[in-house]
């Protein structure tokens, strides 16, 4: 069962994302910038235009969101707001290629090339299905989790009290959403569709908790 690996807690909590990266560019030259969105970082009105933003990878998202049942415009949003599409991106903690997996995470996966794109995206696209099912109908405390490692928003009982992590989350829905998030808005889905194809396939429902005593998010 692919949740198995995800509840056999570590010692070490290991993030699969981290914010400030750097560009390996085919000249060898390494250009630090933050998340790779240069100055759009805090322009929320511009990464709400960004949502389910085409690229040259869009069959090989496709493919894996629909192999392990994701919404592909929320791969994209991660994509977005983890590398900007550059397949060559590396964080100052060691996370790499579209998706930013860490090293420990790619191996989870089975990521033998990183930099590999259908390699990364589909590592990253199953560590997402297995937050999603962790952490159902709670997108902020799946991305949180994807952002810092799903021990992290267990130990908190909810979004850890990171700027970086509350940042990120805000980042992400807000292309996901297509709107600066606090302004988002619920879009229903078909029944049996993708996992948050925009929506959940019924009516609105509380996050469910992971472990007794976490504390219910709100979406909002």
């Amino acid at each position: 069962m692919r949740l198995s690996v995800l509840f056999v807690a570590s010692l070490i909590v290991v993030p699969a994302t981290a914010q400030v990266q750097v560009s390996v560019r085919q000249d060898g030259r390494k250009v630090i910038t933050n998340i790779g969105l240069g100055g759009h970082v805090s322009d929320y009105q511009w990464l709400a235009k960004q949502r389910n933003r085409r690229s040259r990878y869009d069959g090989i998202i496709e493919r894996y969101a629909d192999r392990y049942n994701v919404d592909p415009v929320l791969v994209r949003a991660v994509i977005l707001v983890e590398s900007a599409f550059d397949p060559k991106c590396v964080s100052r903690r060691g996370a790499r290629g579209l998706m930013q997996l860490m090293p420990e995470t790619a191996r989870r996966y089975g990521v033998k090339n990183v930099f590999d794109p259908e390699q990364n995206i589909r590592g990253g696209v199953q560590y997402l299905a297995d937050l999603i099912e962790l952490f159902p109908r709670d997108l902020p405390r799946t991305l949180a989790a994807y952002n810092a490692g799903e021990n992290a928003v267990i130990r908190y009982a909810g979004i850890p009290p990171y700027d970086e992590t509350a940042t990120y989350v805000k980042r992400a829905l807000t292309v996901y959403y297509g709107t600066p998030y606090g302004q988002a808005v619920w879009y229903p889905a078909s029944p049996g569709g993708p996992k948050l194809a925009g929506g959940f396939t019924s009516q609105l429902l509380q996050p469910l908790a992971a472990l007794p005593g976490m504390r219910v998010l709100s979406t909002r």
